[in-house]
């Protein structure tokens, strides 16, 4: 039975699609999905191996719901990072903006400009124009459409 499975399997990749159609219709009960070749085939394989070893795919789904609802919760748990990653401490960050070149210098906590101590890029970036920015978005550390036309 092993063998009549292993050729059955190794043969859908040569198969046309309308016999792949047909397989899918006796194997599956239902219209075929409208997707391309390789998906249809490696859903045929995985479901000609189900039905020779005797396995319960509902068994599996349930599995696999369950493993999804403890992996969020598991990721609600966890502090989120920022996302940026932040130049090492004594790099020093230039901006230009409205011809004046400006200078921050990243530290351990915080950022250096013009001999003043802030906690965050944003805060540098509301002091030079004076609108609220994103200061890893003014400085150039996370590229967005905004930041793109600025540097053009």
């Amino acid at each position: 039975m092993q063998n009549n499975v292993l050729a059955r399997v190794s043969a859908l990749p040569q198969m046309p699609m309308g016999e792949l159609a047909a397989m899918w219709e006796e194997l599956f009960q239902a219209k075929p999905p409208k997707y391309n070749k390789p998906y249809l085939v490696k859903r045929l394989a995985y479901r000609l191996q189900e039905i020779a070893h005797n396995v319960d795919s509902s068994i599996i789904e349930k599995r696999l719901e369950q493993y999804a609802k403890e992996s969020l919760s598991e990721n609600l748990r966890k502090p989120r990072g920022t996302g940026i990653h932040m130049p090492v401490a004594g790099t020093k960050l230039v901006r230009v903006h409205h011809g004046i070149e400006h200078r921050v210098t990243v530290l351990d906590h915080g950022f250096e400009y013009n001999g003043m101590r802030y906690k965050s890029l944003s805060q540098i970036a509301r002091e030079i124009t004076g609108t609220s920015w994103s200061g890893p978005v003014f400085f150039g550390l996370i590229r967005n459409k905004r930041n793109k036309e600025d540097k053009a």
